[in-house]
């Protein structure tokens, strides 16, 4: 088993103890879908290490952490880049396994409203913020990780020709750029904004040239 398989099980205990193995083995078979080459559970591995960390630096106590955790592992659980729906889709599953696990149907709603944070990347309460701000980190990576990522999505959607790749990447790094900040959390803005803004602006030249 891979290092972020092991990773994800880990997380897994951490929200549902030894409960549901198997709603896990489902998600991680996902994970292994042959298209994805970013939107892995490697990804995932990185969002929830992001977390830990953002929640270490935060001082507020009402965080729901396995809530986030929850919405975190299974926030890519539908990654077809030829639809547009797939955090719907992921939410929907993700509050499924919620309800499985026998949460709440308030914390259930919250793990849906988590997933459904990641679709525009424009939270609206801090518990959102903490997974926005860790699932765009690698947006604020070395250089050489941030195009590692370009190369993983850029297979991820193959299907799409270069012109139309160069178009419709433009449009959304030009969003991000354009956006007052791009991370929501104090310790994501002091260590990343700059960098990433960086990063992106290096790659919108080059999707220029």
């Amino acid at each position: 088993m891979s290092t972020p398989e092991v990773a994800l099980r880990s997380a897994w205990q951490q929200v549902a103890g030894t409960h549901h193995p198997q709603l896990l083995d489902h998600l991680l078979a996902r994970h292994r879908e042959p298209h994805r080459r970013y939107h892995t559970a490697t990804h995932v591995m990185w969002v929830l290490r992001h977390i830990d960390r953002i929640v270490a630096e935060s001082a507020d106590v009402s965080l729901d952490l396995p809530a986030i955790r929850l919405a975190a592992l299974f926030h890519d659980a539908v990654y077809d880049p030829t639809r547009a729906d797939n955090e719907a889709a992921s939410a929907h599953i993700a509050g499924a396994v919620a309800e499985q696990l026998g949460w709440a149907e308030p914390r259930r709603v919250a793990v849906e409203r988590l997933v459904m944070a990641t679709a525009a990347h424009s939270p609206t309460a801090l518990d959102e913020a903490v997974l926005v701000d860790a699932d765009l980190a690698i947006l604020g990576a070395e250089p050489k990780d941030y195009a590692a990522y370009v190369e993983g999505v850029r297979s991820e959607y193959a299907h799409v020709d270069a012109e139309q790749w160069k178009s419709g990447r433009a449009a959304v790094l030009q969003r991000f750029i354009d956006a007052p900040r791009l991370f929501h959390t104090e310790v994501m803005r002091r260590e990343r904004e700059s960098r990433a803004r960086a990063n992106l602006a290096a790659e919108l030249a080059s999707l220029r040239q």
